[in-house]
């Protein structure tokens, strides 16, 4: 195994904390590794001197102290204090939240009809019509009948002849 995987469990290894597997693999490679065994050796170096160094107490009045400075320090302001900053009254962000609202509705309603592209143009319109004119004379014609207006009488049954 390389020693950049064998790094991550040395602290674990020298702890006792590793499991039983990768013991074994730490084990194993400090065997062959003369790099890795020297570097075992240094950390417990520094853990001996680090056990000789007397344990400090903090005195009674340390985390009173502590607590004056932090209180003294200046409050940052959260994200929602700057955007309360911002919209200085719900009035504006109502306006706001309808004018997106209303954005959204338009953009989504199909184009009006002058802009439709497939819409033939108003001289090709005026040339169809011209087309169809005799059919609009007739109908034209038809609807100026009085005979068409007035309720038709049902027939009279004519007598059958033998």
């Amino acid at each position: 195994m390389s020693c950049n995987r064998i790094e991550g469990k040395l602290v674990a290894f020298m702890d006792g904390r590793a499991n039983d597997a990768d013991r074994r693999v730490v084990e194993s490679h400090l065997a062959e590794c003369a790099g890795c065994r020297a570097r075992v050796e240094g950390f417990k170096d520094v853990w001996t001197m680090l056990g000789e160094v007397p344990m400090q107490e903090p005195s009674p009045a340390f985390e009173a102290r502590l607590r004056a400075r932090i209180a003294a320090e200046p409050q940052r302001p959260s994200f929602w204090a700057g955007l309360a900053a911002m919209l200085p009254s719900p009035r504006l962000a109502l306006a706001v939240a309808l004018l997106a609202v209303f954005s959204l509705w338009q953009s989504s309603r199909p184009p009006a009809v002058a802009n439709n592209p497939a819409m033939p143009s108003s001289s090709d319109a005026e040339f169809r019509m011209i087309q169809d004119l005799p059919v609009l004379e007739n109908y034209d014609v038809l609807m100026s009948l009085d005979s068409l207006s007035q309720p038709v009488a049902p027939a009279k049954s004519l007598p059958e002849r033998n």
